[in-house]
C-alpha cells in the first residue's frame, strides 16, 4: 500500500489526481468470440434459461445463492422480471454465438460510479456453460468493460466461503484474495462467512494479455481443449 504525509505528518493514501465520477455499465451487447452478453430480458430469455438451468437436475447450482432453484418456468420467469432493467443490479444474459441460445446470466453491483468500485455477482451458469470458453469469456467481457470502457478503479468478487469453485474461479479470472468477512450476512436460514476477491486498475493491464492469450485460437486443440491454462497465460513473457 502506498502512502504519503498530510501536513500533520500522517500518513495518508496517495492523492488520486484528475479523478471524475465514471458512468455506469452499459445495457449494449459486450461482443467475443464465443458468446455475447446482453441486456437481460425476461420474455426473450425465460424458456431458454429454463431448459438451460434445468440440466443440473440436483439444483446444486443455487447452493450458494440466496434464491433458486425454481419449480416451475413461470416462477423463474417472474423472478426474472423482477430484475430485468434494473440499475442496481444490472443483469445480463450469456448467449452461445453457435447456437443463439440464452445459457446463463451475471450481473454487476453496488456501482459506485463516485468512487469507480463495482461488483460482479449473481452468476448462474448452466451446466452446458461452466467450465467453458464461453464461460471464461464471458468473465472477461465485463471485465474489459469495467476496466478499459467505463475506467473504474476496483472490481469485486463476493462468494460464499465454503464455496470452493468460486474462490477458484475468482483466483483464476485474475481477483487477487482479500479476506473473509464472518458471519457477514444469513442465506437462505444459514450463516454464510464472506470470501472477498477484487481487482484493480492496475492490475487490469496484464489480466487482459492473460485472457487474450487463452482465448486465442493457437491455445485450443482439434478437439476444442485448452493447450494453456489461463493461470499460466497471465504470467507469460511478452
Amino acid at each position: 500500500m502506498s502512502s504519503t504525509l498530510d501536513d500533520a505528518k500522517q500518513e495518508v493514501g496517495e492523492p488520486v489526481v484528475d479523478w471524475t465520477p465514471r458512468e455506469r455499465p452499459s445495457t449494449q451487447e459486450m461482443l467475443g468470440r464465443f458468446c455475447r452478453l446482453r441486456a437481460l430480458d425476461a420474455d426473450r430469455d425465460a424458456a431458454d434459461l429454463w431448459a438451460a438451468f434445468a440440466q443440473n437436475s440436483s439444483g446444486s447450482n443455487w447452493t450458494y445463492l440466496p434464491y433458486g432453484p425454481f419449480d416451475r418456468a413461470d416462477s423463474l420467469k417472474s423472478w426474472l422480471a423482477q430484475h430485468a432493467g434494473c440499475d442496481d443490479p444490472v443483469f445480463y444474459t450469456v448467449v452461445d454465438s453457435a447456437t443463439g441460445r440464452a445459457v446463463g446470466v451475471a450481473s454487476y453491483l453496488r456501482i459506485e460510479p463516485a468512487v469507480g468500485v463495482i461488483e460482479v455477482g449473481h452468476i448462474h451458469f448452466a451446466d452446458c456453460l461452466q467450465r467453458t470458453p464461453l464461460a471464461t469469456e464471458a468473465m472477461y467481457l465485463m471485465m474489459r468493460h469495467v476496466f478499459a470502457e467505463l475506467g473504474y478503479r476496483r472490481y469485486e468478487w463476493k462468494c460464499n466461503a465454503l464455496n470452493e469453485p468460486s474462490c477458484r474461479a475468482a483466483l483464476r479470472l485474475g481477483f487477487q484474495f482479500e479476506g473473509i468477512f464472518r458471519q457477514a450476512t444469513i442465506v437462505k436460514n444459514r450463516n454464510r462467512d464472506t470470501a472477498w476477491y477484487a481487482a484493480i486498475d492496475s492490475d487490469w493491464p496484464e489480466i487482459e494479455r492473460g485472457f487474450k492469450r487463452w482465448l486465442a485460437a493457437d491455445n485450443f486443440d482439434a478437439q476444442g481443449q485448452q493447450l494453456r491454462r489461463l493461470l499460466d497465460c497471465s504470467t507469460l513473457a511478452e
